[in-house]
């Protein structure tokens, strides 16, 4: 279950990013990508937020702040989605280092989202389901992932809309 909706998240993503194309003005992305932006870093905090619990053993927080983040992270994924559906593939106009920067940030960005989607599920899965073992070796590698991708998320944003324009 957990890989068949992994997949049709991903593939939804692919269809909407190359299948429609853009369909508002060059040069204004609308409100979505700063939403976008927020939910990501409400995502990390989160995170984090969960994290800080878990460490004081407070689970009904953890439980909380985690479910939390997974709400946030979803509605960043539905208007990603809904964002791409509009303008289609949208291009970096930095140049120079600014430009290799934007790349080193984005491609690892983009792979970890793929892969945290899966993991993030799982994760939560397990740790609904009370296999605590389970859901703690997963969540050593989750956690740092899923962060990642919330985060360079923010940064991918911040230059794409702010310092490439």
């Amino acid at each position: 279950m957990i890989g068949a909706l992994s997949l049709t998240v991903f593939a939804a993503v692919v269809v909407v990013m190359y299948a429609f194309p853009g369909r508002t003005a060059p040069g204004h992305p609308g409100i979505l990508p700063s939403v976008n932006a927020v939910l990501n870093a409400g995502s990390a905090a989160f995170l984090v937020a969960g994290y800080v619990f878990v460490r004081r053993k407070n689970i009904p927080a953890h439980r909380r702040s985690m479910l939390t983040a997974f709400g946030l992270s979803t509605l960043f994924l539905l208007g990603y989605v809904a964002h791409h559906a509009q303008v289609g593939d949208v291009k970096y106009h930095g140049t120079g280092i600014l430009r290799s920067v934007y790349f080193a940030v984005l491609i690892p960005h983009i792979v970890l989202a793929a892969v945290v989607v899966p993991m993030a599920l799982l994760t939560l899965y397990r740790g609904w389901t009370k296999r605590v073992r389970q859901h703690r070796k997963l969540a050593r590698w989750t956690l740092p992932v899923w962060l990642f991708v919330s985060v360079s998320g923010v940064v991918v944003y911040w230059m794409l809309y702010h310092l490439g324009a």
